[in-house]
This record gives C-alpha cells, sequence and structure tokens, in this order.
C-alpha cells in the first residue's frame, strides 16, 4: 500500500507542476512520454480517470479492477478514432461530463450491474482517447504515443482505487462520498467554463 500512496503523490505532484496543456501539444514532443503526460498535465482528465478507480474501489471486486481495464482498452478505440480524424462531436463536453457523471455516480453511492457501470464508463473512454487521438503531435509514433496514454491512464486509475480502499470504513466511505462530489463540481465547472 505504501507504493501506492507514493505513486499517488508523485501523480499529483506532476498534474500540479505545470500548466494543463493536455489539449495544446506544443514544442517537441513524440511517442510514449508524451503520450504520458498528456493525460495526466490535463486536470479534466486526471479528475474523471481518478474517479473510474474510486468508483470501482466503491463498487468492490470484480468492477475495482474491470471499470479500471474497461475504460483504457475502450479509451484506444476512441483514440484510433481520434489518430484517423473520424468526425466525432462534443468531445470536451463529453470529457467534462465523465467528470460530472461519474464523481455523481460515487457522490450517490450509486450501485448498479457491472455491466451497466462498465457501459457507463465505457462510453465517457471514448471522449477521452479520441481527445488523446486528436491531440497526438503529427512526428510522434502513433503505437508509443497511445501505450504511454494508456498506462498514465492505468495509473490514475490506481491512485483512485488507492483513495477508494478507504470506503471500506464507514469514514471513509465518507471521504470518497465527498471526492466524488468535488469531482463531478470541478466537472460542472469545466462544463460551464469556469475551469
Amino acid at each position: 500500500m505504501r507504493w501506492t500512496s507514493d505513486a499517488l503523490c508523485l501523480l499529483l505532484a506532476l498534474a500540479l507542476a505545470g500548466p494543463a496543456l493536455a489539449h495544446t501539444e506544443t514544442g517537441d514532443s513524440s511517442g510514449f512520454l508524451s503520450g504520458f503526460l498528456h493525460p495526466i498535465v490535463g486536470p479534466d482528465h486526471v479528475i474523471a480517470m481518478v474517479a473510474v478507480g474510486l468508483w470501482g474501489a466503491f463498487l468492490r471486486t470484480p468492477a475495482i479492477w474491470g471499470l479500471p481495464i474497461v475504460f483504457p482498452l475502450v479509451m484506444a478505440f476512441g483514440g484510433a478514432l481520434g489518430i484517423a480524424q473520424v468526425d466525432f462531436p462534443a468531445v470536451e463536453t463529453g470529457i467534462a461530463l465523465s467528470a460530472v457523471i461519474l464523481g455523481l455516480c460515487v457522490a450517490f453511492a450509486f450501485k448498479p450491474p457491472l455491466w451497466v457501470a462498465a457501459s457507463i464508463v465505457g462510453a465517457f473512454a471514448v471522449f477521452h482517447g479520441y481527445a488523446h487521438g486528436t491531440e497526438m503531435p503529427e512526428a510522434a509514433d502513433a503505437m508509443s504515443f497511445a501505450l504511454g496514454f494508456v498506462i498514465a491512464t492505468g495509473l490514475l486509475h490506481l491512485c483512485g482505487i488507492a483513495l477508494g480502499a478507504l470506503a471500506r470504513w464507514p469514514s471513509g466511505a465518507i471521504l470518497v462520498r465527498g471526492a466524488g462530489g468535488l469531482i463531478a463540481a470541478a466537472g460542472g465547472a469545466y462544463l460551464s467554463g469556469v475551469m
């Protein structure tokens, strides 16, 4: 459990260290590192991906691992759509809504069947993947870039799982549900254009 808290601290430090450039790739960037940093430096991506891990942990087995597996798999499909420049409307709205809906699912302790939770997570994963794919630098190796953003996404899910593990205790469940509420509020701020 010690390594997960260390990883969480490292990811939070990386997320807070620089400006939010997840949607404005500039400068020399290509391959794995660019893909890895892409979701981490965009707070809208971070909160939604942490929410997936939180919700999975709150739902417990098998969702604790199922949701964080579904998200990157479907996200990779969305990334392929973005790389292929397939027209996909309202991407930023979908990303913001993902934080709102996933945060509310945690805040209100929504416990649907696994297939429903996986469908919700998968639907939003397409938006996140599409954004990553369309913003891949032209000089980047698509496979390395995709591998980077999928691994970073998995690490963000693990951060959510680590925090969500607190839900096993009554006071921890209150904290986790409160975190869901904060994620939903942040998503609402993105949706309204405040952030």
